[in-house]
């Protein structure tokens, strides 16, 4: 059973006049349909996002997971820009995060272990010696509850909240999470974290999708802008050193547009360990302000990607990983490249580095992160 909303649009007043027994399209609000059930039992909803302009977000509970984006490129023509899975079971077995709501540290804690207030917290092991994107069972593997919110002036909205235990994944404090997507008139995928916990803790929350603007192929064409002096260099783990290294005269300086593929195979220690792009880059901004942190285009669609967040740095990630051994959705193959992560976050393994901003929250404090991925075509 699809259950669908509209907002009170033009058009859909017109439409409901006019005696139409569905919704104009595009129109602006919501549909909603069962997606699956979790081997435990838990239902899995999908929540589809409509625009006015005609834009499109298809999201699930299970992970918050983008697992449709469509944005028109600069025929008018709307197409998916973002990779995923065709089910939930392959969501389930998924090791890439494909759209996911990550949590509760998002990127790298080396060793699997932190010390806060004079106590050391082993948490579970995932990427080698290391903990990834919140562990075993993070943020993107479990089911999030669902609310709705319209808003004809800006977009509808889908609000999805967590309760991540005290304990979870070895993370210390009861969190409660939200996470606000809103689909917006202006073409632009809206993320509001806000998160709070019962005892001290550290959070550091982003979205993982892999995004392709052309919608097919690889993602080396595509031209990319980073207003970053700095990367924090990794060591073979892909775990911070702890200092911070200039992109200067390095395939990481990406101040001025450049093509993915231009440099991405160069000779440079930084870049072997990726392999590719798969680094922090440090965004010449002030703390907390909103402030645009890349913009991708792609010369083939004409579409372009801008990304804006309150957050202090950037992992770029360019699918190196991919290797052909996922088919995606259409039958695509997923090769290396078939897709790029932008993901704003705080510095990876901060709890281990304290030179790197703080990412502690203590009882009393709102965890707070927008992250804005804003389309147009050129």
């Amino acid at each position: 059973m699809i259950q669908r909303i509209a907002l009170c649009g033009a058009a859909a007043i017109l439409a409901l006049l006019a005696g139409c027994s569905t919704h104009p399209s595009p129109y602006s609000g919501f549909d909603m349909k069962p997606y699956g059930k979790t081997p435990d039992g838990k239902a899995v909803e999908m929540y589809t996002l409509h625009t006015l302009k005609g834009a499109e977000a298809r999201i699930i509970t299970y992970g918050g997971i983008v697992v449709s984006l469509k944005m028109p490129d600069k025929s008018g023509a709307f197409g998916d820009v973002v990779l995923g899975c065709t089910s939930l079971e392959e969501y389930e077995k998924a090791t890439t995060y494909f759209g996911a709501l990550i949590g509760r540290y998002g990127n790298r804690i080396g060793k699997a272990q932190f010390t806060l207030d004079g106590k050391t917290y082993h948490l579970a092991t995932n990427n080698g010696v290391n903990t990834l994107h919140g562990g075993l069972k993070g943020f993107d593997k479990v089911v999030w509850t669902a609310q709705t919110k319209e808003d004809s002036a800006v977009g509808p909205s889908l609000i999805l909240t967590y309760t991540s235990k005290d304990g979870e994944e070895g993370f210390p404090g009861t969190l409660q999470v939200k996470a606000v997507y809103t689909l917006t008139e202006s073409n632009e995928l809206r993320i509001d974290f806000t998160a709070t916990t019962d005892k001290d803790t550290v959070v550091n929350l982003t979205h993982h999708s892999y995004f392709n603007l052309s919608g097919k192929g690889d993602i080396l064409r595509h031209v990319v802008t980073i207003p970053a002096a700095n990367i924090t260099p990794v060591d073979a783990g892909l775990i911070p050193l702890g200092n911070l290294q200039p992109v200067a005269g390095t395939p990481f300086d990406f101040r001025t547009p450049t093509a993915i593929g231009a440099r991405i195979n160069a000779d440079d220690a930084q870049l072997k360990l990726g392999p590719g792009y798969d680094h922090n880059w440090v965004i010449d901004k002030k703390p907390g302000e909103l402030t645009l942190m890349a913009r991708v285009s792609d010369p083939d669609s004409g579409r372009v990607m801008e990304v804006l967040s309150t957050e202090p740095a950037l992992q770029f990630y360019t699918g190196n990983f991919l290797d052909g051994t996922i088919k995606g959705k259409g039958g695509w193959v997923y090769q290396q490249h078939a897709g790029f992560c932008m993901e704003p976050q705080h510095y990876p393994d901060s709890p281990n580095q304290p030179q790197f901003p703080s990412t502690e929250l203590k009882p009393g404090q709102t965890y707070k992160n927008t992250i804005i991925y804003r389309f147009s075509v050129q």
